[in-house]
């Protein structure tokens, strides 16, 4: 069954059950790209704007009441989970957004025409131009939905990130204890502790959590208002002042107006900023999960300086064996956010005079990254770090064994006699200790605060009793 349709372009049949319409119809059959539809924040968005914007008309006497109830209604519907298999764009779409605008107008519209005792696919009730699009274009409606689909998702990715560092902070106690041999250039470095290892992946995640908090300041101007250019024109700076105030307490978020509305049509720079907030926490992330699985390979053959929990078999052929599989998942996730950071880039950067049509792309892109990345770091606390284990004994064995403890001596012997000492050890297989006795140059008592390790892993001379 099907019904007929009408827009500028002529007639089009639409599915006679269907909550969408004729541009939504065209869109669809224009873009069969990627199977990809709009995410769930960017329609809960959209659908939170119409809301707001009918409750300004409303109030600003430019909209019949019983229409902009209906609408309200209706966007409530959607909000709490209805229609949400009606919002059928594909995510590669005409530029600016301005099919999935009109996906969600023509579903609001023809919902609040049912909940008024019309007819779907009529829109004499509610039109989805006149009524629902009142006072909008999709060039101020798809930015603003870009901006608070990110905020909608924004604290919990803040969270996880915050979990992740809080898991890690907690390790670095447990390891507080635990000596070790550092590495630098994938060598044998002066000696420290696991916690301190720990404690500075904790302050990495910190700190690209704080990249990505301070980002989330910018997305909250919005130019809600603005329509097409920024001149606002069909709207009015009461309308706008209202649907922004209405939208953000609809998220419990302070929006506000854009300072300037022509700089937040044409430019998607603060969602670039937000995207690339996310590039670095992903690559702090993306770093810390190759380190645990350098130093958890093994479990013979390897650093094996900690163990992660195993959460699943590692291979087919190899009975037994068990693969870092959660860090491995990780650095995969982490790789695809930097890609996606590189997508919103070059899209921001294609703006063109006053509008940039590439949103679509990169509002997808910001809020795929935005979930992957949030649920990489739930993953990776829960099913790996919490559950690290050290193996103290070995760490002890590969630090005893290093040549790095020979740079306590270097204060004392200077650089070049230490270095004599240190290339005799790999020589010869002798420790540094028996070398430096051997030599005589420093006495035994001497010697042992010279060299121990735990004097190393904190800040001035090793054995300097002053």
């Amino acid at each position: 069954m099907a019904r007929v349709e009408h827009d500028p372009l002529g007639q089009h049949t639409v599915p006679a059950d269907a909550y969408y319409g004729i541009q939504t119809v065209r869109a669809s059959e224009n873009f069969p790209i990627s199977g990809l539809h709009a995410p769930a924040d960017l329609v809960t968005a959209t659908v939170l704007i119409k809301r707001a914007a009918a409750r300004a008309n409303v109030e600003l006497g430019r909209l019949e009441a019983r229409v902009g109830e209906a609408i309200i209604t209706s966007a409530d519907e959607i909000v709490n989970g209805a229609l949400r298999d009606q919002f059928i764009v594909d995510i590669y779409q005409a530029g600016a957004g301005t099919s999935h605008n009109m996906n969600v107008n023509e579903v609001l519209a023809n919902r609040a025409s049912e909940l008024l005792g019309g007819s779907k696919g009529e829109y004499r009730l509610v039109h989805p131009n006149d009524h629902v699009n009142m006072g909008q274009s999709t060039n101020d409606v798809f930015p603003s939905a870009t901006r608070v689909a990110l905020l909608l998702g924004h604290a919990a990715l803040v969270d996880a990130a915050r979990a992740l560092a809080a898991s890690l902070h907690r390790k670095a106690g447990e390891f507080a204890t635990v000596l070790k041999v550092g590495r630098t250039h994938l060598q044998d470095a002066v000696p420290m502790t696991l916690g301190q290892e720990f404690g500075g992946y904790a302050a990495c995640i910190e700190r690209g959590a704080d990249d990505v908090a301070r980002a989330a300041d910018q997305l909250k101007e919005m130019n809600l208002g603005a329509t097409a250019v920024g001149t606002g024109l069909n709207a009015g700076d009461e309308f706008s002042s209202r649907t922004i105030k209405y939208l953000g307490a609809s998220i419990n978020i302070d929006l506000v107006p854009a300072a300037n509305r022509f700089r937040v049509t044409q430019s998607m720079g603060d969602v670039l900023a937000y995207s690339s907030a996310m590039r670095r926490l992903a690559v702090e992330l993306g770093k810390i999960a190759s380190d645990l699985r350098l130093l958890s390979m093994g479990p013979r053959a390897g650093l094996s300086e900690i163990a992660l929990p195993a959460v699943q078999p590692g291979s087919s052929i190899m009975p037994g064996k068990v693969n870092p599989s959660v860090p491995e998942m990780v650095n995969q996730v982490c790789f695809q956010v930097v890609g996606c950071d590189t997508t919103v880039c070059m899209a921001a950067e294609a703006g063109q005079l006053e509008l940039n049509v590439m949103m679509p792309v990169i509002a997808w892109n910001t809020l795929h990254a935005s979930t992957i990345l949030r649920n990489a770091m739930r993953a990776l606390t829960v099913r790996t770090v919490d559950g690290v284990t050290a193996d103290e004994p070995r760490a002890r064995e590969l630090l005893e064994r290093s040549t790095a403890l020979a740079t306590a001596l270097s204060p004392y012997l200077g650089y070049e006699k230490t270095a004599e000492i240190a290339k005799e050890s790999v020589a010869t297989g002798k420790p540094i200790r028996q070398i430096v006795l051997e030599r005589r140059l420093i006495e035994a008592t001497e010697l042992d605060r010279i060299l121990s390790v735990e004097a190393m892993t904190r800040p001035g001379i090793a054995g300097d009793t002053r």
